[in-house]
């Protein structure tokens, strides 16, 4: 994902070489069905999720290439504290940047503007 219209920032750098980044909906999904794949029992679909979505957020600061290809190599690479601490972090950087549903006409508006110039100057 380039840019998102409404959030606030996409990507947030860590202290390490690395950025965690919003993730397209799309993206979401496909973390999602890994994980479903990955989980053998219902109990390890959490730290699945975790894993898959680190995979597709987790990536090197300078050329925006992720540190890992899959779910399955976070899991291997990162202990269970890791990718807990990592996924903590990436919700509240979510929370943080998503907007709120209830715009008013006038900030849609707004948003709506500056999106355009966004597009066509990036």
């Amino acid at each position: 994902m380039v840019w998102s219209i409404l959030a606030g920032r996409d990507r947030m750098e860590l202290e390490n070489g690395m950025d965690l980044r919003l993730l397209s909906a799309l993206e979401v999904l496909q973390a999602r069905r890994e994980a479903g794949e990955l989980a053998q029992e219902d109990r390890e679909r959490a730290l699945c999720s975790n894993a898959c979505l680190l995979a597709r957020a987790l990536e090197k600061s300078e050329d925006h290439t992720p540190v890992f290809p899959d779910g399955r190599a976070v899991l291997a690479a990162l202990t269970v504290e890791e990718i807990a601490a990592l996924a903590r972090k990436w919700s509240e950087f979510k929370r943080e940047n998503d907007p709120e549903l209830g715009l008013g006409e006038e900030e849609l508006e707004k948003l709506k503007k500056n999106s355009e110039m966004t597009r066509t100057s990036g």
